[in-house]
């Protein structure tokens, strides 16, 4: 007896085609694929640019050279990888209809991003963050060793407790009142003290400042004018310093801020290309296929 279909109904065959219109295993495929080709072709980037370094001869591009041609490479091949991993998933998935090709050539794209992603952010994270946490360890059982072997050690070498107190008192001693009375040791210990007290001004900078001058006529042996010149010259030039430094630190921030900017510019503009060769690879295969 034969069996006819109704208006409205399919094959069982076409039916299941019909109705299941996304392919995992297909993607599945296709991701594979366009992982394998990207490291082959990595792997042969890297052989290539390896070749080009030669020292001895003096004609290794530089780093800008390296730079560029790496992006493009990495671009080259980025196009070549995902647009064979989305023809691979249309064909495997048995796609006619263009719009579906194009759906599985992208949901291959996005795939191997995220995996890409998570497979990066999970291997640099883990190692990172396990040095972090093992420097974090060590060093805090380090402090809790020495404070607790700190005292066994002095009671071993035989040294009492008000002894390094009074060793620890006599390093921590006021220099004398007299700057002509310091030794040179004391005289640069008390220029030290005095010189966050100058650095933040106001009042307590100029009394920080004229113990400073004080010091240096007594040690050198000069006129308290001559002194002062020379403090003066001397905070002219820190604060020359202080100055380039912030100014050097600024110019730094901008041009990190603004290469940060072009490279995440580069990267989206690198996605979209690999969307595209995706997609493209996916709905030449439905033609193909058509």
């Amino acid at each position: 007896m034969a069996l006819h279909a109704t208006a409205g109904t399919f094959p069982a065959d076409q039916a299941g085609v019909r109705g299941k219109r996304l392919s995992w295993g297909a993607v599945f495929a296709g991701v594979v694929i366009a992982i394998a080709v990207q490291l082959v072709l990595g792997i042969l980037g890297t052989g290539i640019g390896l070749a080009m370094v030669d020292p001895v001869e003096g004609t290794t591009p530089g780093a800008a050279g390296f730079g560029i041609g790496a992006g493009i490479y990495w671009l080259i091949t980025t196009v070549i990888a995902l647009g064979a991993g989305g023809y691979a998933a249309a064909r495997v998935s048995s796609a006619h209809d263009r719009f579906d090709a194009l759906v599985h050539g992208l949901t291959v794209w996005g795939v191997t991003l995220i995996l890409t992603l998570y497979l990066l952010t999970s291997a640099v994270g883990g190692i990172i963050g396990g040095a972090f946490r093992t420097v974090g360890a060590v060093a805090g059982a380090a402090g809790s060793g020495i404070s607790a072997a700190a005292p066994r050690a002095a009671q071993i070498a035989g040294v009492d407790a008000g002894d390094v107190r009074d060793e620890a008192s006599a390093y921590l001693s006021n220099a004398p009142a007299d700057p002509a009375q310091m030794t040179p040791e004391q005289a640069q210990k008390e220029i030290a003290k005095q010189l966050p007290a100058m650095a933040r001004g106001g009042s307590d900078g100029a009394q920080a400042e004229a113990r400073v001058v004080d010091i240096v006529a007594a040690q050198r042996k000069i006129s308290r004018p001559e002194a002062q010149a020379q403090v003066s010259r001397a905070k002219a030039d820190v604060v020359r310093t202080k100055t380039q430094a912030i100014a050097t630190a600024k110019q730094a921030t901008d041009a990190a801020a603004g290469a940060a900017s072009r490279t995440s510019f580069l990267l989206v503009l690198a996605l979209v290309i690999g969307a595209g060769a995706a997609g493209f690879g996916a709905t030449a295969a439905a033609r193909r296929r058509g």
